[in-house]
């Protein structure tokens, strides 16, 4: 073996080597670590349905002509007995007190109820009203007098039967955390209107937080400038949006330009889509700190209009937060979502009772969504404006567990069938959709999925939601996950 040859063997054991390969290799190691950190982003195309880059919220053409620019969606957290609200049922009033059916019982899981319970037949009076003839309670007056404006789907159901998956599958698509909620994909597929606002407004009730927490209206894996924006009606309107002691506008506005100038040149130097997030929510809170105070300024509205929905200045309220929403939506913002808890009727304490402390809880609820509906009718804002109520699931036809032997009446979770409502954005006036059986146990016709209510909702906003779509860990994402159909015999 001559010397160059022997030369050639070395080099090419060099090559092989271990330490070359770590070192010099165009990909090596460090290189599969980065990618496999980094997951798909470091390869894959940027998302078709992205912001130019300057603004990430800039408006964005919908797939198709839209029924409705906005939503306003009023999650009643804990959900509402619907049998002691909108799903009249004579003949359990009339077994009620007698052991549940086996049939009913076999192969179910409940929350907090085990052997054989008893039937409950609601407390409540019924009566029905409007053309359309729906059936409502003696706790909900105001509501009863205008059930020809709503769409009224009495055959929902989920696969999640306690608060926090249910709450996750109904406003992520998952009952796992970690998914972008339905206003964080309204926003990714169409923007804002409004530049000095958010696009997506939440504002919470009832003394706490929807026990799906800031899941319910995150932004999951999209950028994080998609993601809710709590607003309070009490206080500060945002959280440290105010300038702290001895910085002054014009102070705040050179500290703010400073941190663009670095953010800018961090973008161009790693093209990293958060870090736009992150100019475009220091902006947007300069920004807010003039145009926030403004618009949550509800002692401006006229008596009338307070007394309407029950409002009170400076007060932290349901009330105020629905026509806070009207506000918002005037002022083009996308989506308005309140969470408004103590609807969890299990009846361990009277607060919890079917009759009185129904009738307290809904005093409130019932008479603010019904001037929402009316004032944004009034104001021409209800054609292009769908408004949604609801909770997470149903609740039991009998007795919940834990209080059967109590006096005070209750009733345990139930994923199987409830009633929401829906008015304005191209729904349908006064309509009934769907049934369930004579004692509340099952949808018996016209059966609605939480994914389809999510398809519906995208579809009344011009969204197709197969099409709407955000890739992550290798595939495309969408907010129906693999399912849903639009349901169009809800819409106009």
């Amino acid at each position: 073996m001559n010397k160059n040859s022997g030369n050639g063997n070395s080099d090419i054991a060099r090559q092989l080597s271990r330490r070359h390969f770590l070192c010099e290799s165009p990909i090596g190691l460090g290189g599969m670590a980065l990618a496999s950190l980094m997951g798909e982003d470091l390869f894959a195309q940027r998302p078709q349905r992205l912001a130019p880059m300057g603004d990430p919220l800039a408006p964005k053409a919908p797939h198709f002509a839209p029924r409705a620019k906005r939503v306003i969606y009023l999650h009643m957290a804990g959900s509402p007995p619907i049998l002691d609200l909108f799903d009249y049922k004579p003949e359990l009033v009339r077994r009620s007190g007698e052991p549940c059916p086996d049939s009913f019982l076999k192969g179910k899981r409940f929350a907090f109820t085990s052997g054989v319970p008893s039937l409950l037949g609601t407390p409540r009076s019924f009566a029905q009203h409007g053309d359309c003839g729906m059936w409502v309670s003696d706790a909900l007056p105001h509501l009863a007098k205008i059930t020809d404006k709503i769409t009224f789907i009495r055959s929902m159901w989920t696969d999640q039967f306690n608060h926090a998956p249910a709450q996750l599958l109904l406003h992520t698509g998952s009952p796992r955390q970690g998914r972008p909620s339905m206003g964080s994909w309204t926003t990714y597929g169409l923007g804002s209107e409004n530049r000095d606002l958010p696009g997506y407004v939440v504002m919470i009730s009832g003394g706490t937080s929807p026990s799906a927490g800031q899941n319910a209206w995150g932004s999951g894996f999209l950028p994080s400038v998609y993601q809710g924006v709590t607003c309070r009606s009490k206080g500060d309107p945002v959280l440290y949006v105010s300038n702290p002691g001895g910085v002054d506008r014009s102070m705040r506005r050179l500290s703010l330009d400073a941190l663009r100038d670095l953010n800018e040149l961090q973008a161009k130097e790693l093209g990293d889509p958060e870090t736009r997030t992150r100019i475009e929510q220091y902006e947007l809170a300069f920004r807010m700190q003039t145009s926030v105070p403004d618009v949550m300024a509800i002692a401006r509205e006229p008596q009338a209009m307070l007394d309407l929905y029950g409002a009170e200045p400076g007060a932290a309220s349901f009330a105020n937060n629905c026509l806070l929403a009207r506000r918002l939506i005037e002022q083009d913002v996308r989506f308005v979502q309140l969470f408004d808890w103590g609807w969890d009727f299990h009846g361990t304490n009277p607060k919890e009772d079917l009759r009185d402390g129904l009738t307290a809880k809904c005093r409130y609820m019932d008479r603010a969504v019904s001037a929402l509906i009316i004032d944004l009718e009034a104001r021409g804002l209800l054609d292009d404006t769908l408004v949604v109520w609801g909770g997470e699931f149903g609740r039991t036809p009998f007795r919940e567990g834990r209080t059967a032997k109590g006096k005070i009446l209750g009733r345990d979770h139930y994923p199987d069938c409830f009633t929401m409502f829906m008015a304005g954005g191209g729904t349908r006036r006064g309509h009934i959709h769907g049934e369930t059986d004579e004692l509340g146990f099952s949808v018996t016709d016209s059966p609605v999925h939480i994914h389809d209510l999510q398809a519906t909702i995208q579809h009344v906003l011009g969204l197709d939601h197969e099409r709407l779509t955000y890739r992550h860990q290798g595939r495309d994402f969408r907010l129906t996950d693999v399912h849903g159909q639009v349901v169009r015999s809800l819409l106009t």
